[in-house]
């Protein structure tokens, strides 16, 4: 597996992933069911990080080495992390936007006056 690859699959595995842990802890929270939030986006990781990865190699033709093999398995733990890491700091930035926005919109309107 190369760098570009591998930095590929991560890409679109967190992307995935967040989206998915997501869609599942807003199932839970409507039906007001405990969740951990990790142990949600850990689950989401084994099958979107583990079988995408898979996926990958058979529709690559990649070898399954035991190199490959341990990239598969750092795989789901990078997938993990980055999605974890990923929608805390998306959802961070949105709100900070959304708190400076009305501060911009007003000195524009008063700049027109």
């Amino acid at each position: 597996m190369t760098v570009t690859l591998f930095a590929t699959i991560l890409t679109l595995g967190s992307i995935a992933n967040t989206l998915l842990t997501e869609a599942i802890k807003k199932m839970y929270a409507n039906d007001n069911k405990q969740y951990s939030a990790n142990v949600v986006a850990l689950a989401a990781a084994l099958i979107i990080g583990g079988l995408g990865t898979a996926a990958v190699y058979m529709l690559m033709g990649l070898p399954w080495t035991i190199n490959n093999i341990i990239c598969l398995l750092i795989m789901v733990v990078a997938v993990w992390v980055a999605s974890m890491i990923g929608y805390d700091k998306v959802i961070q930035l949105a709100k900070q936007i959304e708190s400076i926005t009305p501060a911009v919109k007003e000195n524009n309107e008063d700049n027109k006056q």
